[in-house]
């Protein structure tokens, strides 16, 4: 019988290891469901006009289509692409600090109504963060809040995952707007 204790020892020990992983991969799966970074900022849209060239951070890619002429009676550029390397500062402010550049494209892709959809990267080089997030989704922009993707990212932000909460924060016509953007990150690296 001697010779079953040192084993009946390693047979406790498994177990223990066993019961403390299997306790970590649950805590693990509640810490999952909160966000391991958060940030909220601004981001600036100024949309070519024809005469505002110094200070335009987006333009029309695309000539207008017949169909986009006859559905954009109702507002909508339906089919029209927008490219833009967008200012993004950490308060509501055009003069706020800046913290990123939100670098992409949106297309109008509704007829019935004004919707588009976004593909971009925010791309951070501060003292702060280094790297992007790369962001896509719908923007259904008659609701008040609305979720896009955070699928990526690169360096400070390497394989983040997460999603960002858009809010359209000032609408001045076709050519400025501003959305406010609560960002939460679920899969974090580095950050």
């Amino acid at each position: 019988m001697q010779g079953l204790a040192p084993y009946s020892k390693f047979i406790s020990l498994i177990t223990a290891m066993l019961l403390l992983a299997l306790a970590g991969v649950a805590s693990g799966e509640r810490q999952r469901n909160a966000p391991c970074k958060e940030m909220t900022m601004y981001y600036h849209n100024i949309l070519y006009d024809g005469a505002n060239t110094a200070n335009a951070t987006a333009a029309f890619a695309t000539q207008p289509t017949l169909l986009s002429r006859s559905a954009s009676v109702n507002d909508t550029y339906f089919g029209e692409i927008v490219v833009f390397d967008d200012l993004v500062t950490a308060g509501p402010a055009l003069s706020s600090e800046p913290v990123a550049r939100a670098q992409g494209f949106f297309f109008y892709d509704k007829k019935e109504a004004p919707n588009a959809w976004f593909a971009f990267s925010l791309v951070f080089n501060s003292t702060a963060y280094r790297g992007t997030l790369n962001l896509m989704g719908a923007d259904l922009i008659a609701e008040k809040t609305r979720d896009i993707s955070v699928v990526g990212g690169t360096g400070d932000f390497l394989m983040a995952r997460g999603v960002a909460t858009l809010r359209t924060d000032s609408f001045e016509g076709l050519y400025y707007l501003r959305l406010q953007m609560d960002i939460k990150l679920y899969e974090c690296y580095h950050v």
